[in-house]
């Protein structure tokens, strides 16, 4: 008898039925027992009315794996509305260990620490894959949004000779007796494959050996990359940036709709044309000073219940932030060359993504890392494939952890990460 999930009952009233998954829950009654089963698909109601399959049960503990051999009748106050009855119940495992918190609790009642130390089976509890299923129809839909536009997904290395961003913190590797680093960025590779397929996208993680102990922090995360070629500046980036959200926010509405329900969330409509401000008008709206050089996260937090109050949008577009504060591979503002063709998305007063236009010339990059007293040398191999032809050219990175924790309310971004790296984690 081939194994069905909770959610496929429906078809098989009056029939005979195999499902197997962990006991989310035992209720022992006087006259009944119920055993709550927990598979991928949710959740199924087993009746147990049986002295012999009742001994059984009241032996096995919660997360213990079964198999349960049942006849699917309906019952209003079940799960689906639909519950297993004259069981036979059979351990697919020894009894499991209960794990230091309930699972079958609405909320896990343990604090974030304790649910990180175990995340193997905090990872169970309905909120906490919930936000993770969440995650996957986001990344599904970044993807098909982007194939549905001749982009190509790439995969580049995530150990270098030279550190992405430089002056960044980056995390040092022993190459068989060499230095090298953990990729901060798939930056450079993703603009030399626009010179082989115009368009390019990756999912894949980076590393920032940053020492940040903050909510929106990680050392490790995951980076939702682009790169363009043959844009005019800046604003066709953007644009694509829009579409690339929307058809993230209807996959999960598609694919994640369980989830969503589960958390009580539901995503928020992506403007057709997300409102934007230049950097120094930025400033004025988040009454920060002229001559500020960046946006701190309480000028991002008024700035994103200014976009809601005066444009009923939960994004923002803020450009043109100054050449001293992004990348040397920037495109600087011709109009303006103390700005850069650059932006950053705020999505509820949060920086979710960043990007722009890159430079294309080779004189110009040579330019670039004379004028900040960089040395050639270490960028050499990605600098070269400038002089042999390269398009205008622009992209952007999301940050998909972030994503998620906006999305669904989390407070802090390891909640919706199944196994955080940080400053102070490293296992499990």
């Amino acid at each position: 008898m081939q194994r069905i999930l909770s959610d496929q009952l429906a078809p098989y009233t009056g029939r005979t039925v195999r499902i197997a998954g962990w006991i989310h829950r035992r209720r022992l009654l006087k006259s009944v027992a119920f055993l709550i089963v927990r598979d991928a698909a949710g959740l199924a109601q087993v009746v147990v009315t049986d002295p012999a399959v009742r001994a059984e049960v009241e032996a096995l503990p919660e997360e213990t794996v079964v198999e349960v051999v049942a006849t699917v009748v309906t019952n209003a106050a079940a799960p689906g509305g639909l519950e297993l009855t004259d069981p036979t119940v059979r351990p697919l495992g020894p009894p499991a260990v209960p794990p230091p918190f309930d699972l079958y609790r609405p909320e896990l009642a343990a604090t974030l620490p304790t649910q990180l130390d175990h995340a193997p089976v905090a990872l169970r509890h309905p909120t906490r894959s919930a936000a993770l299923r969440i995650s996957a129809a986001a990344v599904a839909g970044f993807r098909a949004t982007l194939d549905s536009r001749r982009f190509v997904e790439i995969h580049t290395p995530k150990v270098v000779a030279s550190s992405t961003e430089s002056g960044a913190n980056v995390f040092d590797l022993d190459w068989f007796g060499r230095p090298a680093y953990l990729a901060q960025s798939p930056q450079f590779y993703k603009q030399l494959m626009v010179g082989v397929f115009e368009r390019v996208y990756e999912v894949g993680p980076v590393f920032r050996a940053e020492p940040h102990d903050t909510v929106r922090h990680l050392a490790q995360y995951t980076s939702l990359d682009v790169e363009l070629g043959f844009v005019t500046d800046h604003r066709d980036v953007m644009t694509v940036l829009r579409d690339t959200l929307a058809g993230m926010f209807d996959a999960v509405g598609d694919r994640a709709a369980g989830a969503l329900d589960t958390l009580g969330v539901t995503p928020p409509p992506v403007p057709a044309q997300i409102p934007a401000v230049h950097f120094t008008e930025a400033l004025r709206i988040a009454n920060a000073p002229a001559d500020e050089p960046d946006l701190a996260p309480a000028h991002e937090r008024t700035l994103g219940e200014w976009a809601r109050r005066e444009h009923g949008s939960e994004f923002l577009f803020v450009t043109g932030y100054p050449m001293a504060k992004r990348p040397f591979y920037t495109h600087p503002d011709p109009a303006r060359p103390g700005y850069s063709n650059g932006f950053d998305l705020l999505f509820r007063g949060l920086e979710l993504v960043t990007g722009g236009q890159r430079l294309h010339r080779h004189a110009d990059y040579l330019a670039a890392l004379a004028d900040r007293g960089e040395p050639v040398e270490p960028y050499a191999g990605y600098v070269d494939a400038f002089r042999h032809g390269m398009p205008p050219h622009g992209g952007f990175a999301i940050g998909l952890e972030r994503l998620v924790a906006r999305l669904t309310h989390a407070p802090n971004i390891r909640q919706v990460t199944p196994f955080p790296r940080d400053l102070h984690r490293l296992t499990p």
